[in-house]
């Protein structure tokens, strides 16, 4: 019984977070889009931290290697956050460029590493090496962008979304689509509850991705059904890391 009403509880307090993020989105989108993706980017360093602390007594190395890939999401979902058109933050970037290219890297960055989770159902997550290859493979990712600027555009003020942000979506659902086929063919390392918390967070996430292949506007419904598909995904990894 008080499972259930916990359940309920954290149910509603997550139906009230997403209403309220809804109704702000109406009002004051800039502010709607940071607030939605400061709430990721807390989950995501907090993930890290549990996962820190426990990766001695941790049995399921598959969310192990999760928890350490997170933070480096939640650092480019910050970039993204600051560069989002509007925010002023980096002055020589006044459109929507920039904010995209960072979101598309977060996301390859997210969507490789579920593809790559389970391979570690079956062999110890090394901690350092995986470390050092995600800051050496952010480094470069960011330096793609400045000052090499080699990394594709994926945002065109006037015309929208270029062919290759379309393409990265479209290849980073596959990737998830990927990682949660994995993830229920070798169903038998994960507790019940845990395999359904990482199964509704992949789908949310492939739901918010294919929904970033449709706007015109980084301001539109569309955008911001994305942004709240990405809190509830990222909440439900939380869920299946935190509670395991």
């Amino acid at each position: 019984m008080k499972f259930s009403v916990r359940g309920f509880f954290q149910f509603f307090v997550l139906l009230l977070v997403i209403g309220g993020l809804y109704y702000l989105s109406t009002r004051n989108y800039l502010l709607f889009h940071s607030l939605a993706e400061s709430a990721a980017i807390v989950i995501a360093f907090f993930i890290f931290v549990i996962a820190w602390n426990t990766r001695r007594f941790l049995e399921n190395q598959y969310l192990l290697f999760l928890g350490l890939i997170y933070p480096f999401v939640g650092i480019f979902d910050f970039l993204h956050t600051l560069a989002y058109k509007g925010m002023g933050v980096f002055p020589d970037s006044t459109g929507a460029n920039l904010a995209t290219q960072l979101w598309i890297q977060a996301r390859y960055i997210e969507s490789v590493s579920f593809l790559l989770a389970p391979l570690f159902l079956f062999r110890k997550v090394r901690v350092a090496p995986v470390l050092f290859a995600y800051s050496a493979l952010s480094t470069l990712l960011l330096l793609s962008i400045y000052p090499f600027g080699i990394f594709p555009d994926c945002y065109n003020e006037g015309s929208g979304l270029t062919p290759f942000k379309v393409v990265s979506e479209y290849a980073i659902s596959l990737a998830l689509v990927g990682g949660l086929a994995l993830v229920i063919w070798n169903r038998s390392f994960f507790q019940l509850r845990m395999l359904k918390y990482i199964s509704i967070s992949i789908v949310a996430t492939i739901a918010s991705e294919l929904s970033f292949t449709t706007y015109l506007s980084v301001y539109d419904p569309y955008n911001m059904a994305g942004h709240l598909l990405k809190v509830l995904s990222f909440y439900f990894i939380y869920r299946g890391i935190v509670e395991t």
